[in-house]
């Protein structure tokens, strides 16, 4: 009987030994199955919330900007509602029409696939000048439009393209200010890029059709011809024309109060213009037209800020072209000459009046302002986070 129960129990072990090893050669597999499939589950249920949470995040984005857009247009919105929505056209341009279409006309309108804007603010003693840039803009199809702050239009009639180009006179503004009023977006919406210069700028080095495609290429939403080192009133070394380059983004600087190296974020080291030649794209201009303070009209401190306008990465997708480049003369002639330079002032009559001096004051006060208000506006809008601090703080 013991030895009956001795091999009883060697079958028992035996039995419970294979049942161990298909335990481990088949069952093992089986019992990793649910967790196999636990772990799928999960996976799936991230991507699920990673893509509702974008989706979200897109709601959200447009529902603000609904929001801002009605709280900008209501007025508009309500008295649009007495039209079909079909025949409302809430865009313009600056294209010159005809009276009346010729085949000649409808032509040449489907020539040009692509537009641009050539926007400058003009007197007549910078004739010469004007005349030497519009003839190069023209040649490549550029639409252009002068602002004539001296007043004086008819004096620019004996030129041959005068009736190609747009004319809009108002006395003794500024660039900034013209371009508040008549570069609404919405008006010039048909154009891929928007240069709105100053008029003393010698072009002899300059092309704009290769300018732009150099823009293109790599990606520059705000930009600017560099400046030649000969060129009169230069103010940030980053505006200055590298001769070895096509293009940069950045400048090293060791020496003067400011300092740029690597590790330097933002102007005037790098995702820099300064306001004498800005080229914008059509997104980005869509972005510095709300940027100008309608009232502020010299436009200081504006050129720190254009980065944001930059649609990404200031450091990236704002640059200076090396390739193209222009010379600034420096001429000044918006408001008269100084008082120092003008002649038979008679002082016992009226006392003289320095005029640069009196611009230089107001676009001083006008950059504290304009300071101030960005200043107010961060802090008021506790939505908004300055992708630039985060950027820095994550490199820091």
């Amino acid at each position: 009987m013991k030895e009956a129960k001795s091999w009883r129990n060697v079958l028992i072990k035996r039995h419970l030994y294979f049942d161990w090893v298909l335990y481990m050669q088949g069952g093992y597999v089986t019992k990793m199955k649910p967790f196999l499939g636990l772990t799928c589950i999960i996976m799936l249920y991230i991507v699920y919330r990673t893509t509702n949470y974008q989706y979200l995040q897109t709601e959200l984005d447009s529902r603000l900007d609904a929001l801002y857009t009605s709280k900008e247009y209501a007025i508009a919105s309500t008295s649009l509602k007495g039209l079909p929505r079909g025949i409302i056209e809430a865009k313009s341009d600056l294209e010159l029409k005809p009276l009346w279409s010729t085949s000649s006309s409808k032509s040449k309108g489907e020539v040009s696939s692509t537009h641009n804007l050539l926007a400058v603010p003009v007197g007549l003693k910078q004739k010469g000048n004007v005349n030497t840039i519009v003839r190069k803009f023209l040649a490549e199809n550029f639409t252009v439009i002068l602002f004539h702050y001296d007043g004086k239009v008819d004096g620019w009639r004996d030129l041959e393209w005068n009736n190609k180009v747009i004319h809009i006179v108002a006395h003794n503004q500024t660039k900034w200010w013209f371009a508040k009023r008549f570069l609404h977006p919405a008006a010039v919406s048909i154009y891929d890029y928007i240069f709105l210069w100053d008029e003393d700028l010698g072009v002899q080095h300059f092309n704009p059709k290769r300018y732009l495609n150099i823009v293109k290429t790599e990606g520059l939403e705000i930009s600017q011809p560099a400046l030649d080192p000969n060129s009169t009133d230069i103010h940030h070394r980053i505006t200055i024309r590298k001769r070895t380059n096509k293009f940069h983004r950045r400048v090293y600087e060791s020496r003067g109060s400011v300092k740029c190296s690597d590790d330097s974020e933002g102007p005037p080291c790098s995702g820099f213009v300064e306001g004498m030649a800005p080229v914008f794209s059509r997104a980005a201009w869509h972005c510095a037209w709300h940027l100008i303070q309608n009232d502020l009209v010299h436009g200081w401190g504006m050129d720190m800020k254009l980065g944001y306008c930059a649609q990404g990465d200031r450091s990236k997708k704002v640059g200076v072209v090396d390739s193209e480049f222009i010379v600034h003369q420096g001429i000044q002639t918006l408001g008269g000459a100084s008082a120092k330079k003008t002649d038979h002032v008679d002082l016992l009559k009226k006392p003289a009046v320095d005029v640069r001096a009196e611009i230089r004051r107001q676009s001083t006060t006008e950059l504290q302002i304009f300071k101030q208000r960005w200043e107010n506006a961060v802090k008021e809008d506790t939505a908004w986070v300055d992708p630039f601090y985060r950027r820095k703080q994550r490199r820091t």
